[in-house]
């Protein structure tokens, strides 16, 4: 991992004065298509935190990211608010906006309150051993620009059997952290420090090089019935594309101790000009 900075985000005042948090990307969220924006993942993850922040007493259960324009990386807020206060289920509507006042990035969380119980029966975990998994390299390493990007900040590790070539691939992966470590002010949970790896699963499992064919996702849904634990997280993904250019990749979540949630990314496959 030849990352360039200890976090992808650091915090600093609204530029435009406003008050709150504005989040400076480091180079390590730019993305693989555009130096001037964000890769989408580390973005997510910072609007799970956002929404969490709003209802501290429910558990984060989902987020629905639609990416209407590119996410800057000169800088940006979150916006939010609860749409929906109840008992049991809650729900929160956010946006990344961007220093001319525009909504790039659109989300909406669910959070519900825990219900204590005796065990319940569950299926049994089928995911691979870490323990068995070796170092590989990221599933796209050419990018659109000489600069510093997501890839820099990242390792990965394969099972036996599976590598970065494309095709239904299951992977293990580590970034470094959302905020600065001795950041008083990151509560960064296991929840939002799984979204830059649930933002890779058509990156994992593309069916063709970038050389050849774009394949961006316009949203992400990320779907966890647990919280994420430990430092390395895992996916199992696969891509399906249409000949009409739309696809989706589908991405089962895990963690050492077996299966988190799900991932699940619309797709848009056009043919490189």
């Amino acid at each position: 991992m030849a990352a360039t900075a200890a976090s992808f985000f650091t915090i600093g005042p609204d530029p435009n004065g406003a008050g709150g948090e504005w989040l400076r990307p480091t180079d390590p969220c730019r993305g693989p298509w555009d130096p001037d924006a964000c890769h989408a993942g580390p973005p997510t993850g910072m609007l799970i935190r956002a929404a969490e922040r709003l209802l501290p007493d429910q558990r984060f259960v989902r987020i629905t990211v639609d990416l209407l324009r590119p996410i800057p990386h000169a800088g940006f807020r979150i916006a939010g608010s609860v749409v929906r206060l109840g008992r049991t289920v809650s729900a929160a509507a956010l946006a990344i906006v961007d220093a001319d006042d525009r909504e790039v990035v659109t989300a909406r969380t669910l959070h519900m309150t825990t219900q204590p119980s005796a065990e319940l029966p569950t299926a049994p975990p089928d995911t691979p051993s870490f323990a068995e998994a070796r170092p590989g390299s990221f599933p796209i390493g050419r990018a659109a620009h000489p600069l510093p990007m997501f890839a820099d900040a990242t390792e990965v590790r394969y099972p036996p059997g599976d590598d970065h070539s494309g095709g239904p691939t299951t992977a293990w992966m580590r970034t470094i952290a959302l905020l600065p470590d001795d950041d008083d002010r990151a509560g960064v949970s296991g929840y939002a420090r799984i979204a830059p790896l649930a933002d890779c699963g058509n990156a994992f499992s593309r069916n063709a090089e970038p050389g050849r064919l774009v394949f961006m996702n316009t949203d992400l849904t990320i779907s966890l019935h647990r919280e994420p634990a430990g430092e390395w997280f895992g996916m199992r993904s696969v891509s399906r594309w249409e000949s009409d250019g739309i696809g989706i990749s589908d991405s089962l979540l895990f963690d050492e101790h077996g299966p988190v949630g799900r991932a699940i990314q619309s797709l848009i496959i056009q043919h490189v000009a």
